[in-house]
């Protein structure tokens, strides 16, 4: 069996800050997190990370593409590309997210992604896919193409998770059946989400009550905080245990804005993710379609070419740990839940993903406390960068 030693580890993981630790992995398993001396007698692999950052490896639920790939792209090797980039950004398991797009363009891009799971997942782990959409609202598409926006279907999406499964779909809770495709979706097995919503709080509590649990890039396409209908903005300060999704890039939320989001909701239910495009890792000046609209990269902000809206980001998630860290000067050991044990938990992963912890699985990035960049990374105890 492989046998990893890790050494001169500063380790951060939920509720824990070790400096000067070890960290044994034995096949996939992480067997022994000390701060005491470990004989490196026969390990296989020793590898010095010198007092960089060891941190539970990223679990990004929302991302679209990188590397001028899109996950909806009909390329086989789309999905290869954005697991490969999202690897290189510390990322160990990666939910590809869709776009609005048809239903035939669904079921490609679940046949691809069942592809890369069948040629042995060789970058970010793949358990599932996240839809986001169809089934918006048509007044709040942001950067998605409303030509596809229909109502809620849940064949659509037995239909696909045939062919993959599906763990996420985001949704406009005020649509047509909204309330009832929020159960059908839990009974699938399928996290459903508001997102791309007009929605009120009289509109979301139905869905709430039949087990909706989360929300879809917290704040962005979503109803404003008012003094007269709080809306789902508001929805998110006031119902504790809605998991929020956050874009922690400082351009869709502003500084003050995830101040006030990390200082006064639970960590327990904030999800850091990057939505990220195929933009992402592309130079600045990079014009691209998404969904069939227009996009360019300007200052490190994507638009859309017509009218404006953002479209996503080019975030990895190291430097929305970094951004959040700055902002609210809270401590690693509490911010580092929010980039992948809480996901995990959301998912079902909770015993074995999330943390440096005896027992759970070696999935862990080696963060370089200067650049905020990974320097390595580890999938079921494998070094694959």
């Amino acid at each position: 069996m492989q046998k990893t030693i890790i050494k001169n580890a500063h380790v951060i993981s939920p509720d824990v800050d070790l400096v000067d630790a070890t960290i044994v992995v034995e096949g996939k398993k992480i067997t022994q997190v000390t701060t005491k001396k470990v004989s490196e007698k026969g390990a296989t692999t020793v590898v010095d990370v010198k007092g960089q950052y060891v941190m539970p490896g990223f679990i990004d639920v929302h991302t679209h593409g990188a590397l001028t790939y899109d996950f909806c792209d009909a390329d086989p090797q789309a999905i290869f590309k954005l697991a490969e980039a999202k690897l290189a950004e510390g990322v160990t398991t990666v939910l590809p997210t869709t776009l609005t797009v048809s239903h035939e363009e669904l079921l490609v891009a679940a046949k691809n992604a069942k592809a890369y799971v069948e040629a042995g997942s060789p970058f970010a782990k793949v358990p599932g896919i996240h839809l986001e959409g169809p089934f918006i609202n048509v007044k709040c598409c942001g950067a998605q193409n409303p030509k596809f926006v229909r109502k809620p279907e849940i064949k659509e999406v037995k239909e696909i998770n045939k062919v993959f499964p599906v763990k996420q779909i985001s949704y406009a809770v005020e649509t047509e059946g909204g309330a009832k495709f929020a159960k059908d979706c839990i009974k699938m097995g399928v996290v459903p989400s508001c997102g791309h919503t007009g929605a009120k709080l009289a509109d979301l509590m139905p869905a709430y009550k039949n087990g909706l649990r989360h929300m879809t890039h917290f704040c962005n396409q979503m109803t404003p905080l008012h003094h007269r209908e709080i809306g789902m903005v508001g929805a998110g300060f006031l119902i504790e245990d809605l998991n929020t999704e956050v874009i922690c890039d400082k351009i869709h939320l502003c500084p003050d804005m995830l101040r006030l989001i990390f200082t006064r909701r639970s960590l327990a239910h904030i999800q850091m993710i990057t939505d990220s495009l195929r933009c992402s890792h592309c130079k600045d000046g990079y014009a691209f379609s998404m969904g069939g609209l227009d996009v360019l990269l300007k200052g490190g902000e994507a638009r859309l070419v017509n009218g404006g809206n953002l479209a996503g980001s080019t975030l990895w998630m190291g430097m929305g740990l970094k951004n959040v860290h700055d902002v609210t000067g809270l401590p690693l050991k509490d911010l580092v839940r929010t980039t992948s044990w809480n996901q995990a938990i959301e998912f079902g992963w909770g015993e074995e993903l999330g943390k440096v912890e005896k027992g759970f699985t070696a999935d862990l990035v080696v963060v370089n406390p200067k650049s905020w960049k990974p320097s390595a990374v580890f999938v079921d105890g494998e070094q694959r960068i």
